[in-house]
């Protein structure tokens, strides 16, 4: 059965269909050819696989963060920004980073900053200057920290799928977002001064005071939210009701943007990407509980254990086959597929849980911005309007600055697990062990 999965999985990517149609799809072939009477676990292990209260956060995250982007929230978040960093050169660049930082702290996907914040700062950029396919690229990359900066869906998934706490999750993902998110700031900065671009991105800015006073409710946002669930307050999937109810608050009665006309279009957008999300879900559901029947899972751990024979080449590993993998899969659906597989072999080495699910968010992360299945890429085509060879030459060096930092990440295992230990001082750990044994 196993390597009938593999090869109708496989065929499924090469004539192009769908990702979560082809995962589903293989399973149920490899089940209808070996022992059709149990076809009846097909609907009940897809229910099984999104029949999780965690589970509840990813449509309440992506309805708060359409109702950011219509109730005028995004674009008061871009002016803050900009009155922070946009009187340097390279500020308009850096004001990018910067406000999918903040928005990333509500709603969860990189997908819906790519739309909130592109919209207002890709048409920006080329005014001011800079290459479209440069601004469009700068764009996508940023959107990335939407899915590592907390509350993010891909480490609600994580934590589903390796039975590991999301709180801590949440926690572990602050210093690597600050981290990527800062390098990418530095390096905007550098290239700009390096290719003369961006002398005038201070133009038009607010200045600190008006801007912070325009913005107050907005910024106020991801502080409830963050402080709530590292407060105890409240648990991440209650947060992401609270960000909902906040978001059409603000938008509704505060700033005045959102029509009640405008739900209905909110309300359709957002139940189709949950929608979406959720079947891929699924379907990679019902492929894991096959594959791990298989024993697929525990073959993989004795071939790694064998191969790899230290933490310090087990990461390296993991990390360049994730790097691949995230080019040809969504990264749902390599998640929940793969991190039953891969958690218990990165314990086995030390590896402490919520560091590794903080490396492979970060590397699979990589693959919305790495063609041929790169999400944010065409996001950000759609927005620039532009195709995606326009793209593709800009991407290069801020792909070079997150595998940079996602080197850091997984061998400097304080970044991530300080802001844990400190919140959560009696979690328990594993000793992260980095270096031959």
């Amino acid at each position: 059965m196993s390597i009938t999965l593999l090869v109708t999985m496989l065929l499924g990517f090469a004539f192009s269909i769908s990702i979560a149609v082809s995962i589903g799809g293989s399973a149920i072939l490899g089940i209808a050819l070996f022992d059709s009477a149990k076809l009846i676990l097909v609907p009940k292990e897809m229910f099984t696989a999104i029949d999780k209260f965690p589970l509840a956060a990813v449509p309440f995250f992506i309805l708060a963060g359409n109702l950011m982007e219509n109730g005028g929230i995004s674009r008061r978040l871009v002016n803050f920004a900009k009155s922070l960093v946009g009187g340097v050169q390279g500020g308009l660049p850096m004001s990018c980073v910067l406000t999918c930082m903040i928005f990333a702290a509500v709603s969860g996907s990189s997908v819906a900053t790519t739309f909130a914040i592109g919209a207002i700062l890709i048409p920006a950029l080329v005014k001011h200057g800079y290459p479209v396919g440069y601004a469009a690229s700068l764009q996508a990359t940023s959107a990335e920290l939407g899915v590592i900066i907390p509350p993010s869906i891909p480490l609600i998934l994580f934590g589903v799928s390796a039975e590991v706490s999301i709180g801590e999750l949440f926690v572990a993902g602050v210093g690597p977002g600050l981290l990527i998110g800062g390098a990418l700031m530095l390096f905007v900065h550098l290239y700009c001064r390096f290719k003369g671009l961006g002398k005038n991105d201070g133009d038009g800015r607010l200045n600190l005071g008006r801007a912070s006073v325009e913005a107050a409710w907005a910024l106020l946002m991801p502080v409830i939210i963050l402080g709530g669930i590292y407060g105890g307050v409240f648990t991440p999937t209650e947060a992401s009701v609270i960000a909902v109810f906040y978001a059409l608050l603000i938008g509704v009665f505060v700033h005045r943007e959102l029509k009640v006309s405008d739900l209905g279009k909110v309300l359709r957008k957002s139940v189709i990407s949950s929608a979406v999300i959720m079947f891929i879900i699924a379907n990679a559901g019902l492929f894991a509980f096959l594959i791990t029947r298989a024993g697929i899972p525990d073959a993989i751990g004795v071939w790694l254990t064998d191969i790899l024979q230290s933490p310090a080449w087990f990461l390296l590993g993991v990390n360049a086959a994730l790097f691949v993998i995230g080019m040809f899969i969504e990264t749902s659906a390599a998640i929940i597929v793969l991190a039953p597989i891969l958690v218990p072999v990165a314990i086995h080495f030390g590896v402490d849980p919520v560091h590794f699910g903080i490396i492979m968010v970060v590397n699979l992360a990589l693959g919305m911005i790495t063609p041929p299945f790169g999400v944010n890429l065409f996001a950000a085509c759609t927005v620039a309007k532009i195709s995606l060879d326009q793209i593709v030459r800009h991407l290069l060096p801020f792909v070079l600055v997150i595998l940079g930092c996602l080197m850091l990440i997984t061998y400097l295992p304080s970044i991530t697990l300080a802001a844990r230990d400190a919140v959560f001082p009696k979690a328990t750990a594993i000793e992260p062990v980095i270096g031959p044994q």
